[in-house]
This record gives C-alpha cells, sequence and structure tokens, in this order.
C-alpha cells in the first residue's frame, strides 16, 4: 500500500497537525451511549437486547467535564462541535448543555459552530429548546419514508411520521438548513433512494447517502451490501441531472452534488469506495470520556481519568495535543482482510 498522498489544501491555521498533515478542527461528543432504536448497522437488537448493559451514570461525562473538555479542544483550533450519541436526545436537560457549549469562543474571538445529529425521535418536543439554548443545526438519521422498510433499518418499527414531524419541528425552531442522513444498504433499502431524494428535493431538507460501512463487528457487515456512491450518484442523476459541487470546507467528508435544475443538493459519504481519510479533521469524545481518532479506531485514550484527577487546563491541552500530533490513521484506505479482523469500537460508544 502506498503512502497516504498529502492533503488536498495546507491549512496553515492554528493548532496541531497529525503525521500527515491534517489539522484538528471538528469534534464530536458522544453524550450518551443509550439508544432508543436498534438500527441494524450499529446496535443490532440481536445483539443489544433489553438486557444491555450501558455505562453507569458515574462513568458518563458529566455536562460540566464536556464543557471542559470541548473548550480545551477549542482551544487548540477545533471550530465545529458536533453532539451525538447513542441518542443524544435522551440525556437529560440537554438544552442545559448546549447553553454552556454555545458560550465557549474561539481564540479569535469567533462563534464556533455547534450542531447535533439525532434520530428525531424527540425532535418535537426538544427542538424549541435546543434552538434557543444555541444550537444551530441539526442532522436527522432516516433511512427510509416506507414504514416497514424504516422498520426493517430502525429496529423497533418507529413510525416515519414521527421522525418527519421532528424535522418539521426543527425547521421551525430555526434549525436549519437540516441535514438527513440516509445509510444506503442493498436487499433493504436501496429502493428508498429515489423516492427519498424528490422528498428532500420538495421539502429543502439535505439528504446525505452514506455507504453500509464496517464499524465495530456487531452489524454483520459484507461488501456486497454495500451500494457504492457513484451507482447512487448515477441512480439520482437518471432522474434529475447533476453535477459535482466544491466541498463547503475542508474536511467535508460528504462528496455534494448540485442539481443543475435549481433542486438544491445532496452529498454521498463513500467511507468504503471513495475514502477520505487524507482529509479527516475529526477528533471523536465517547460518553465515558474517551478519546478516539478515528471512527475505526482500534482504541481510545482516557481524557476522563485526566478531568478527574485534578489535572489543569494546560495539561489536559498537552494531553489531546500529543495524541494528535501522534495521529496516523487511515483505516478506509488501508480497508482490507489485514484490517477485518482488527479489534474496532462500536459506532455507538464513540458517537459515530
Amino acid at each position: 500500500m502506498a503512502v497516504m498522498d498529502a492533503p488536498t489544501t495546507v491549512d496553515d491555521r492554528p493548532g496541531p497537525t497529525d503525521t500527515l498533515g491534517r489539522a484538528m478542527r471538528d469534534l464530536r461528543i458522544s453524550v450518551t451511549d443509550r439508544c432508543n432504536f436498534r438500527c441494524t448497522y450499529c446496535m443490532p437488537k440481536e445483539v443489544f437486547g433489553a438486557d444491555y448493559a450501558f455505562l453507569p451514570r458515574d462513568q458518563v461525562l458529566t455536562f460540566e467535564e464536556i464543557e471542559r473538555t470541548a473548550r480545551t479542544f477549542v482551544s487548540l483550533g477545533v471550530e465545529k462541535l458536533r453532539i451525538t450519541g447513542g441518542e443524544p436526545l435522551v440525556r437529560r436537560d440537554l438544552p442545559h448543555l448546549i447553553e454552556m457549549l454555545a458560550a465557549i469562543r474561539r481564540p479569535d474571538g469567533g462563534e464556533i459552530d455547534l450542531t447535533l445529529t439525532t434520530n428525531g425521535s424527540a425532535l418535537r418536543a426538544l427542538a424549541g429548546s435546543l434552538a434557543a439554548a444555541g444550537l444551530q443545526r441539526v442532522t436527522v438519521s432516516l433511512d427510509s419514508l416506507d414504514d416497514a422498510v424504516f422498520g426493517a433499518m430502525n429496529g423497533i418499527d418507529f413510525p416515519v411520521a414521527k421522525v418527519l414531524d421532528g424535522i418539521d419541528a426543527a425547521i421551525e425552531a430555526g434549525l436549519a438548513p437540516v441535514k438527513v442522513n440516509m445509510v444506503v444498504r442493498r436487499g433493504v433499502n436501496e429502493s428508498s433512494l429515489l423516492p427519498m431524494a424528490a422528498w428532500a428535493r420538495e421539502t429543502g431538507v439535505v439528504l446525505r447517502c452514506i455507504e453500509y460501512m464496517d464499524v465495530g463487528h456487531s452489524n454483520g457487515w459484507r461488501l456486497d451490501e454495500v451500494v457504492p456512491a457513484a451507482e447512487i450518484v448515477e441512480a439520482i442523476a437518471a432522474i434529475w441531472p447533476v453535477e459535482p459541487a466544491e466541498p463547503a470546507y475542508r474536511g467535508e467528508v460528504a462528496g455534494r452534488w448540485r442539481y443543475t435544475d435549481g433542486g438544491g443538493e445532496f452529498g454521498v459519504i463513500s467511507s468504503v469506495t471513495q475514502p477520505f481519510c487524507r482529509d479527516c479533521t475529526r477528533a471523536r469524545i465517547s460518553a465515558e470520556g474517551m478519546l478516539y481518532t478515528c471512527l475505526f479506531a482500534v482504541e481510545g485514550h482516557d481524557l476522563r481519568a485526566l478531568l478527574r484527577s485534578g489535572a489543569s487546563d494546560a495539561d489536559l491541552g498537552d494531553a489531546i495535543e500529543t495524541i494528535w500530533l501522534r495521529r496516523g490513521d487511515r483505516y478506509s484506505e488501508l480497508r482490507s482482510q489485514a484490517t477485518s479482523s482488527l479489534p474496532r469500537i462500536e459506532m455507538f460508544a464513540m458517537g459515530g
């Protein structure tokens, strides 16, 4: 395997860069490992049943610990915070945490980009309070508009209508543009692709199609169930002509496509067939305070121990910077039989 090419552009803004020249600009923060869905590609119910033992409350980072950690990352160059889970909206008093995070400022005094990914099940109840607290946008996971197909994906037969109502609530609250993530799995929901694209064009949400990924060891991933990004684009373009669009920022994971008739855009996240490791600027904090430098990480780094041992902010920052400076992750570029047997962390445990 050849050495990965240099990043496509040079990021000369302040902050540490890893061994491959990638800066740390995005932090995904998991606020809980619990979820009310049992999606087959993340937390299949056959493995994560009613008796599954999630983290005890005292092992989950407090809001104060999350805020301190996020503030330290921002001081090192992070510009975007995304709240994840599990399902983040099951974390009690989440708007209070959003308010704490929204008050963080970058070293230059600018605001951070504060977003959240959710399954949408509780958005009708919480969208208004989240927006009032300072949340800027949401991304909602929705794999089909057909109840039977969606139930086959989410594992609990949760109705599509309730997710759509949550999306409406987010739009009403000003959490727009709403992005919708659709994991496309061959033999399960690829027939839902065009109806989802048509609905997104009509409503103004931004559809992002995600190749089915081999995250963790519980989802039974097989390469022949991956619908490649090129096939997804070809299927949509056959109905509505499209043209490629430039990335909105360095490190954007979705390849962007624009409808030539002015009907908006969609994105495709192609971790399997067109890896984007070379521009990855993401770090991840799990609910119990482990720092992961790759979605396919073999191991994490315990920040909770530092937070609870009396370490200073400077100590915490030095530890994070050292970890990032040594980072060399590029799993998706190396994906092969050699990597298939490596231990990996389940997606719900590190925040996806």
